[in-house]
Order: structure tokens, then sequence, then C-alpha cells
């Protein structure tokens, strides 16, 4: 026993005399007649090494008083009641106890919860200066935005914090009002932010409302950065759950917290028979998308996770991050290119994989539209034809493509290039053989290419943040809750399905570049927004489904079935001959051809 739990022994035995000889005083109304003094003196001697070897079995010095709670205080109560019982035992067996009053035994427990009890709970009071943390003035006050069970536990939990210092909380249950949260009074409705913060000197609040509608969310930034408040957040109601975080863990609000998407739930079962103790390979491995595929995978626990990536340092990035964060799951890092087929050959046929998820793609819509339009092509049917291929000749089971919405009535080279490539796979699905699931999903937040990071460098750099045109739009989702329903629908498909994410509301962006604005501290007369003009190849909105396509329900919500157009052999081998052995290709060569290949394709701009 270190020092610190030899004091709090020798604090319980003197609490344990204490307490039985203020049960003899209390009894005599404070003075005890001369004949029971002798006897209290006397069985003292009995009921404190009783007590105290009881208190030593029960363990009650191996906690740390500051931190003492509630399973503390019941740990205490049963040893009390035990050891108060053993010592009654204890002196009838020695026929001590005849001129001890019966009144001494009901008050000395009592008496003696008390005093241990009592003395930890201050000495933490003391500690987390509740007894005087109200008379001062450390920490930035801030005001808490919710009075639930997370403000309750958010206050507790900053009340150890040098940092902050909680003056008011805010809620619109009117019924709360004037009402306190652990000693913090809850001041007014959500909209009276403004008057508040200005009269109590706030500058930050902190959103304690980890189940709240996104709606609600969103009005609260607006409130917040109306008044010039930095508004923080408490994590996700979800992640409070998992017990992966904890609600003091607070941090900055993000574009996810603010778009309204609901969690995905997985069939965790059917995950599990699809990828545990399975060898998977993932291509374009180190991109955003694949790289949140081979983390969603890790944690089914697959056999061996291939990394298959043409980049170099998004290789090496990727394998670093596996070896730090999954060092339990066998990695290989392969570098190679989906075009080049003898070692796509090589890989499969070395490592076997039971499941490819195919990532690797040019998806950058501007960019392969001037000067690049021929490797798109290459790239993203070529290469998928290669791998997709490769899988059938060495008995793969399952061929996860990933699509996008863009391939829905194309109006650019890469959605076109996306579709035939979804056409690639219906032309290789043969029964009995590898079974080919295309996955179409929308933008995701974040990803290389997106609109996210551009507008984060533009505010970054005091803007403007450029803006294609007031009314275009785009379906929007993160890229983990992207990863996670790709892994579902691969797990769930068949062969053939071409399967079409629920993406939500589409979201406009100039609405989106608002809310970056106000998640970085700025409104719009300090970052503008100017509007530049759709691109060559852009849509005002995306689609999901082609005129001629028509869905299926499946038993995931979030999930539905597109019955698109199928290709079948015969016009996959022209298809290939073409992309093989045509000249490098003009731009309006390509987009001339395409139409060709794509009856739906279009070259318009979408206005």
């Amino acid at each position: 026993m270190n020092i610190r739990g030899l004091l709090a022994f020798l604090h319980d035995v003197l609490a344990s005399a204490a307490a039985w000889v203020v049960a003899y005083w209390l009894r005599f109304n404070l003075d005890i007649p001369p004949s029971y003094t002798q006897n209290m003196l006397q069985t003292l001697l009995y009921v404190v090494p009783v007590q105290a070897a009881v208190f030593w079995y029960f363990g009650l010095y191996r906690g740390i008083w500051r931190y003492a709670s509630l399973p503390d205080i019941k740990r205490i109560l049963i040893a009390v009641i035990l050891a108060t019982l053993l010592g009654s035992l204890t002196l009838m067996l020695f026929r001590a106890s005849g001129q001890i009053p019966r009144t001494v035994f009901l008050l000395d427990p009592v008496l003696l919860v008390m005093l241990m009890g009592g003395s930890r709970l201050l000495y933490r009071a003391w500690k987390e200066h509740r007894l005087y943390g109200t008379f001062q003035l450390q920490g930035l006050p801030v005001l808490i935005l919710g009075a639930g069970d997370a403000a309750a536990n958010l206050i507790k939990a900053l009340e150890r914090s040098n940092e902050w210092r909680v003056v008011g909380v805010l809620d619109d249950n009117i019924h709360k009002h004037g009402r306190l949260v652990q000693g913090v009074p809850i001041l007014g409705r959500l909209d009276e932010l403004p008057l508040f913060a200005t009269k109590l000197s706030v500058g930050q609040a902190i959103i304690a409302m980890p189940s709240a509608s996104h709606a609600i969310r969103r009005r609260v930034v607006g409130l917040c950065t109306d008044a010039g408040i930095r508004v923080l957040t408490v994590p996700s109601f979800e992640d409070l759950m998992s017990g992966k975080v904890a609600v003091s863990q607070i941090r900055n609000v993000e574009l996810d917290d603010l778009l309204g998407r609901d969690p995905v739930v997985l069939d965790d079962k059917q995950l599990h028979n699809f990828l545990t103790d399975k060898v998977v390979m993932v291509s374009g491995a180190g991109g955003s998308i694949g790289s949140e595929l081979c983390r969603q995978i890790a944690k089914f626990n697959p056999k061996h996770l291939v990394l298959f990536e043409l980049n170099e340092f998004a290789l090496y990035t990727i394998e670093q991050e596996f070896l730090e964060k999954f060092p339990k799951i066998s990695v290989i890092s392969v570098v190679g290119d989906v075009k080049k087929r003898a070692r796509v050959d090589q890989v499969i046929e070395t490592h076997q994989p039971t499941v490819i998820f195919h990532a690797a793609a040019y998806k950058h819509v501007p960019l392969m539209e001037r000067e690049n339009a021929w490797e798109a092509m290459q790239n993203n049917i070529l290469g998928t034809y290669c791998l997709a291929s490769s899988a059938v000749q060495h008995g793969v089971e399952k061929f996860v493509l990933i699509s996008t919405d863009k391939a829905v009535n194309p109006t650019n080279v890469m959605g076109a290039s996306k579709r035939l490539a979804e056409m690639v796979c219906q032309g290789l699905q043969q029964k009995e053989q590898t079974k080919f699931v295309m996955v179409r999903f929308g933008n995701v937040l974040g990803s290389t290419g997106s609109v996210i990071p551009k507008f984060r460098e533009q505010i970054a750099n005091g803007g403007p943040i450029t803006v294609t045109d007031p009314e275009i739009t785009r379906y929007f989702m993160s890229i983990p809750e992207a990863a996670q329903l790709v892994l579902q629908a691969g797990s769930m498909g068949k062969g053939g399905e071409v399967f079409v994410m629920d993406m939500g509301e589409p979201v406009r962006i100039v609405e989106l570049a608002k809310d970056m604005i106000r998640l970085s501290g700025f409104n719009e007369e300090d970052i503008k927004i100017v509007f530049t003009g759709l691109r060559p190849g852009e849509k005002l909105y995306e689609e999901l489904l082609a005129d001629d396509e028509h869905t299926l329900p499946t038993p995931h919500p979030k999930l539905r079935i597109a019955k698109a157009r199928e290709a079948d052999l015969k016009w996959l081998e022209k298809l290939v001959t073409y992309l093989s052995e045509s000249p490098i290709l003009k731009d309006e060569d390509v987009r001339r051809d395409l139409k060709e290949w794509v009856p739906e394709y279009s070259c318009s701009n979408g206005k």
C-alpha cells in the first residue's frame, strides 16, 4: 500500500472509533454516564479492529479520493453494514454486549457512512474547486446550448477544466428556464444567444445536443455566427453511445453536422460473412474513397488486405496509417496500374483475392474534359476491363465497381466513361462466375477533387469563394457513409446489379459555401462569393437514374437496385478492340465516338 492508501486506512480507523464514541454520546444526550464510559472504551477494542479488517477486505483503499463517486459510496455502505453485523457478532461471542444500548448499533453505521463517505466527497469537491470555484473567475466564459443529459455531463466535466468557465445554459424548453443544471442557471431560449453573449461577455458557445436534427444545428450555428461567437459541439449521439468518445471531447462543428444525413445501419453479420478472414483487394487504395474503403474493411478483420495503387506517395501514406492504427491487419502494398494486364494478373494470381473493390478512376470532370479525354477512357474503361477480366480468369468471387451519379445521362467524358465501365462489368457477368456489383453515388465531403477542399483553401486565402452557378446543386454524403454503403451493397449483390444510394436531399453549392464561411468564423462580408459560370461538361443538377431506368427496393433502406440497360460479350469485344487499337484520339473525336457507345450521352453543359 502506498502512503496515500495508508493515510486513507488510518482515516477510516479513526472514523470507526469516532462513530462508536459519538453514537454513545448521542444516545445519552451528550452526557455519557460513567458506567457506560468504561463499557464504550472496552468495546472499542473489539469493534474497531473488526471494522478495519472488513474495510481492508473490501478494497476501499484502491480508489482515488479525487474521483470518489456513487460506486465508492455504495462499496462503503456495504462494507459498513457487514462490519456492523460482524462487530455485533464479535461482541456477543466475547460477552461484551450486555451493557451496550441497542440504539448505538443503529447510530454507529449511519455515522460511519457519513464520516467515511462525506470526507471522500468533500475532498473531491475541494480538488475540483466546488467549494470556491464559483468565486474564481478562471477560464474563458462559455454558454452551453441545450439543457439535457449531455449538457449536465459536459458541465460536470468542464468543472475540472481551467480552460472553460460555464456561465449559463440556453434551451428552447420554457419549462426549464430559471432552473439549474449542475448549479448553472438555464437563462433562456436559444435565439436569445446574442443578448446573453453580450451581457455575460461570452465569446464561445458549445452545442450540447448530440441527437438534435441537422436543421436545429444549422440554426444554432447561424445564431452563433451572427453574434460573432465561436461555436463548438459535443460528439454525435452515435459516437457517445459507442463509447468511442466522451461528452467532454468537444470539437469544431463540421459540415457533416449540418447536412441532413441519418447514420448508416449496417448488417454486421452479412458483412462479416463477406469480409472476415477473406483476402480483399482495393484498387486506388490511396485515394479518398479507396483509403476509406480500406479503413472500413479493416473493421471486419480480413485475412489479408491488398492495397493496389499507382501513386507511390499515396500508397506509402495509407500503408503507414495502417501500421499505426491497424497493426493486426495483414496489409500487402502493391504499386501497379490497372491498365497493365500483366501486372494485374501477377498480383491477383499471387494473392488470390476473394473480393475486389475497384475504386481507381479519373474523377475530376473539367480536367478530364479538356486535353485528357482519351486518358479518361483508357483508365476508367480499359482499366476496369483489365482488372475485371483478370478477376474472372482467376476465379475472384465478387468484383465491386465504384461508379458515380455522373454516369446517368452523362454530359461529360468522365460520366460517360464510368457508364461504359458499368457496362463492361455487365458484359463480363456470366452465371457461375465472378459476381459483378456496381454502386453509384454522388459527391462525398472532402474527397479529392471535390469543392470542399477548394472552398477551404479559398477561405484560408481570404476569398473569394468561386461557385459556378447560383442554382447548381449536388448530392453529398460523408466519405465513411459512402464507403459503408459500398460494402453493404457489395455483400448484398448477387451479380449484375447497379446499386443506387439514397443520397438524401440535394444541396445548393452556394448554401454549402455559406455554411463553410460561417463555420470558419467569417460572414459573407468578409468572404465574398463569386459566380463564374458552368464549366464544360458540368450539369446544374445531378441525377441518380437514367430516363430508361427504374429501381427496385433492397433490404437496406439506403440502397436500391437500378434496372439499367445491359451489355453482352459481343458488344464488349468491340469496345475493348476500339480502346486497345485506336490511336490516341483528340478530345472532340472522343466526344464524337462516345455518342455512339453511350446513346444517352450529351456534351451540352446541362443548361
